[in-house]
């Protein structure tokens, strides 16, 4: 708790003073131009990878950087309305969805025949990634650290398909008034790798 505490302190003292302009300038209304959508991975700090300021990116994190497929529901629905509320209020012009090298929610994609008991609520919401489930089994896989990438790889595509699923953000994208990336982050190299839709690769960011 004190590391914290004193994290606070520290960002009154130093952080805040650097950009204090920005916060007052931002303080009434935010206009971020990225929608980042990213696991909630520890390890993984969006402002930080992308050196982004205060106001720049509007943030959904959450277990394997899943998107849900579109759909109406009267539930609370917290990654969709995020996404909604986002693109239709904050009119945002980009969207990326950022996923990792040793992803603990993608290797339970793949992982058979786990116990739930413990994290159900985890496994119910890793069931939105079942193409990327069947893909990579479908591929045959042996080697399990080619497993492992191909599986965050898969899944963010598989995610950026999801997100053409909500009609406003398919009108915007086919009417380029909104740009949809994939970026694979690898933690231990701090490399990033951009999806490239007409070659089907992951390439670096150089």
């Amino acid at each position: 708790m004190e590391k914290l505490f004193d994290g606070i302190k520290e960002f009154r003292r130093s952080d805040f003073q650097e950009h204090r302009d920005l916060f007052i300038k931002i303080g009434g209304r935010q206009e971020p131009h990225t929608l980042f959508i990213g696991c909630s991975d520890s390890r993984v700090v969006p402002a930080l990878i992308t050196k982004a300021l205060p106001g720049d990116l509007f943030v959904i994190r959450n277990i394997a950087n899943i998107v849900p497929p579109y759909r109406e529901s009267a539930e609370y629905l917290a990654t969709t309305s995020a996404i909604e509320f986002a693109i239709q209020v904050l009119k945002v012009e980009n969207i990326v969805v950022c996923g990792h090298s040793n992803c603990g929610g993608c290797s339970l994609i793949t992982a058979g025949n786990i116990s739930g008991s413990d994290i159900p609520h985890t496994m119910k919401w890793l069931e939105l990634a079942g193409k990327v489930k069947e893909e990579i089994e479908n591929a045959g896989i042996e080697d399990k650290a080619e497993k492992a990438w191909r599986t965050e790889q898969v899944n963010i595509v598989e995610q950026m398909n999801h997100l053409c699923s909500y009609p406003y953000i398919k009108e915007k994208y086919n009417n380029g008034e909104l740009s949809i990336m994939g970026w694979y982050y690898i933690i231990e190299t701090g490399e990033v790798y951009n999806y490239n839709k007409d070659t089907s690769l992951f390439e670096k960011i150089e």
